[in-house]
């Protein structure tokens, strides 16, 4: 249990959350929300100890090891992908390690015997001789193929790192375990695994995420960062999102009768404060007007900021919209990534192209909008259609010295600055923001900078390449409503089950051994049993790992 005692940290003058009361118990999951920079992050940092609080105290039943999700990709590139996962139970390590160190000794004596028995003892009372068969099940459910277990680390890419690293904060049974954005480079099958395992686990989570259907699975309370507070809620991340409406519906119908009660005592205030008769009334009704102000200007001011995300299309979609036909791809390294590709696609899809085989979906994205060439085949867009294209990479895109308006005014028709820096302005760059570098934005803002050019273009067909990756909940639900209302066609691909669910009526999975479509919702498709036989057989024989 971690108990937290009125605990404040600021940041120069400015408290990012102060007087925090909370307890976290065995068998809860606690989900952290909050906005962007709100401190959600930070919160964890001083949970670990990693962080300094400036008041207050955090305590730690005794004897509970913690286990926190570590962001340093490279910090264990001189270590096997296995042994970094052990190191995520210290003691278990340190017991291996001193074995094979004593069994290395060329003058071993009956004392080194001795000694190594005791050790071998207390490895396998912590479950050692159990370890590596638990390491390698745990790699495989996070989605690293056997292939990569008894690698280096630095032989493995940033998304292969990220699922060690995982891997080693969840092994060994921690008593207490902080994640920050564990589903962040997760496919939905790997996602969908670490849901079943937070489930599961009879211990203290506590975990920061923007993924809502990942909110929703595990957490048991909800924490939410705003006004300067942390405050708790039972239940998962839906029942808090309904709870906080009411309760900011509240707020709000409170300030508009303060509001009322405040324009009535003005009017009498000034009708009457000359009036001799009815001067202390009115002097009276100034201190009430004085306190109501001030009530209304003491309101805090919630940090979450929702962006306006609004797709518009320029001209209706006639009933040819695109047809693929026998189209071949492979990488620069001969990897076969599409093969025979043959799609057609109708004026009302909204299409979620899902499963593993990221590449082969990132690779149709790139051919169908002319950023790649396909070996052979072709495709046709039909004569009323437009499109534009959010890809999985944008760093193309922000490699000048432009600042946010001047490169926004490339791909808007209207040149006026004023309705540039208005347009930026839905999208959260308000003031001297319109004017900061694109080169040194965060992952956040470029894609909102992507999705400001995406909503200037009037297509009537937006292709989507995980266009949820580094935005903050507040984004992501706007851009949800945004492609939900829009008209025209959608393709897209995301790691987000609730961005999916909410968007597609269509669903196609591409797999090693053709493709799988389906014109119905994405939790039916998960859901049918054909489907699910369908998919084993198309896996069947490779070394992908799919949960059916």
């Amino acid at each position: 249990m971690i108990t937290v005692s009125d605990v404040s940290v600021r940041f120069g003058q400015k408290p990012l959350f102060k007087d925090v009361n909370l307890k976290f118990t065995n068998g809860n999951c606690y989900g952290i929300t909050g906005a962007n920079g709100a401190g959600k992050s930070t919160f964890l940092k001083v949970l670990s100890g990693d962080l300094e609080h400036d008041t207050g105290t955090i305590s730690i039943s005794t004897g509970e090891r913690m286990a926190v999700l570590k962001q340093d990709h490279f910090a264990f590139d001189d270590y096997s992908v296995k042994e970094t996962v052990m190191m995520g139970f210290p003691k278990l390590y340190e017991l291996s390690k001193g074995i094979d160190e004593i069994y290395a000794k060329e003058d071993f004596t009956d004392e080194d015997g001795i000694k190594a028995s005791e050790m071998q003892a207390d490895f396998g009372e912590l479950g050692g001789y159990e370890s590596e068969n638990q390491i390698e099940q745990m790699l495989s459910g996070l989605g690293l193929e056997e292939e990569y277990h008894d690698k280096m680390m630095n032989e493995l890419d940033e998304s292969q790192k990220v699922r060690v690293l995982l891997a080693q904060a969840l092994f060994g049974n921690p008593d207490i375990l902080l994640l920050d954005e564990p589903t962040n480079g997760l496919d939905l099958e790997s996602i969908s695994w670490l849901e079943d395992f937070l489930m599961d686990f009879p211990n203290t989570v506590i975990v920061v995420s923007h993924d809502r259907h990942f909110l929703n699975a595990v957490c048991t309370y909800i924490c939410d960062i705003d006004y300067g507070k942390i405050t708790q809620f039972a239940g998962n991340y839906d029942f808090w999102y309904q709870m906080t409406q009411v309760l900011q519906r509240q707020a709000k119908e409170q300030q508009k009768k303060a509001e009322d009660k405040m324009k009535d005592l003005k009017e009498f205030i000034l009708r009457f404060s000359s009036n001799a008769a009815k001067s202390k009334q009115a002097t009276s009704r100034k201190k009430v007007y004085d306190k109501l102000a001030q009530s209304v200007e003491d309101l805090p001011v919630s940090t979450r900021k929702f962006p306006y995300v609004n797709f518009k299309s320029d001209r209706d979609i006639g009933n040819n919209v695109l047809e693929i036909r026998n189209l071949n791809y492979k990488d620069a390294d001969g990897v076969q990534l599409l093969k025979d590709f043959n799609l057609t696609i109708n004026r009302t899809d909204k299409i979620a192209f899902v499963g593993v085989e990221h590449n082969s979906i990132s690779a149709l994205f790139d051919i169908i909008n002319d950023v790649k060439k396909a070996d052979s085949g072709e495709y046709i867009w039909g004569q009323t259609t437009s499109h534009t294209y959010l890809p999985r990479d944008n760093a193309e895109f922000f490699n000048n010295d432009l600042n946010i308006t001047e490169w926004l005014k490339q791909y808007s028709k209207e040149q006026d600055d004023a309705y540039v820096r208005g347009f930026l302005g839905r999208m959260l760059f308000t003031g001297d923001e319109s004017l900061k570098k694109v080169k040194v934005l965060s992952g956040g803002e470029k894609v909102r900078c992507m999705l400001s050019k995406l909503m200037l273009s009037g297509a009537n067909i937006l292709t989507l390449d995980d266009p949820t990756n580094h935005l903050d909940l507040e984004a992501i639900q706007s851009l949800n409503e945004g492609l939900i209302s829009f008209p025209g066609v959608v393709l897209f691909s995301s790691h987000d089950h609730e961005f999916i669910s909410s968007i597609a009526n269509r669903i196609i999975e591409i797999t090693p051994k053709g493709i799988i479509d389906r014109m119905m919702p994405f939790d039916d498709y998960l859901a049918d049993e054909q489907i699910k036989q369908m998919r084993k057989e198309m896996y069947e024989g490779t070394n992908k790992k799919i949960k059916f």
